[in-house]
């Protein structure tokens, strides 16, 4: 039995629940501010309770083993993070975030880190941790949340105090090392 079968039975079992939830949104092309928006009205069916950060700029980062290098003179990307609460698994709205992402127009396949319309990532789902069975599954939290400042410095706007269920810390514990280590980002 899959982890997501694990979940519905839960659920089945100790009825329906809302489950906080953090979602990084990520863009560099196109108008960014726009998209976001436009994909927030979509996740208002799925979500409710929702609050956004603030908009944030920063270089893109490319740090997954084997990552394609940006071009010389890539846009820089927009950064936020949406919080909110939901019914859904987290299969399920790993499927909705799937499925927004084509509705806004990113295609997958895509060279990994390449530019992009929209970048929809699940970092928390309230306390679950999840490991991935094989390469490309959901893995709970975020595996590098804790070392992106593009991550962590909108998800202190909304939820600071929330502790990653793995590292034990607060988000704005995670920040503040994060920035110390020299990572950069711009509100805007």
């Amino acid at each position: 039995m899959g982890n997501g079968q694990l979940f519905l039975m839960r659920n089945a079992v100790c009825g329906m629940r809302y489950e906080e939830v953090l979602i990084a949104l990520g863009g560099n092309l196109g108008d960014v501010p726009q998209t976001f928006k436009r994909a927030v009205n979509i996740l208002n069916c799925i979500l409710s309770d929702c609050r956004m950060s603030d908009l944030y700029l920063s270089t893109a980062v490319y740090d997954k083993p084997g990552a394609i290098q940006p071009e010389q003179g890539a846009p820089d990307y927009i950064n936020a993070v949406l919080r909110g609460r939901t019914t859904l698994n987290p299969y399920e709205l790993l499927e909705h975030l799937l499925n927004t992402e084509q509705q806004i127009g990113r295609v997958r396949p895509a060279p990994e880190c390449s530019p992009r319309v929209i970048d929809l990532d699940l970092l928390l789902y309230g306390d679950e941790v999840i490991a991935p069975q094989k390469e490309g599954d959901l893995e709970l939290p975020h595996p590098r949340m804790h070392q992106r400042a593009f991550v962590l410095v909108p998800a202190c706007d909304v939820a600071p105090e929330w502790i990653h269920p793995v590292l034990k810390q607060t988000l704005s514990e995670l920040r503040d090392r994060c920035l110390i280590l020299g990572n950069t980002i711009q509100k805007i």
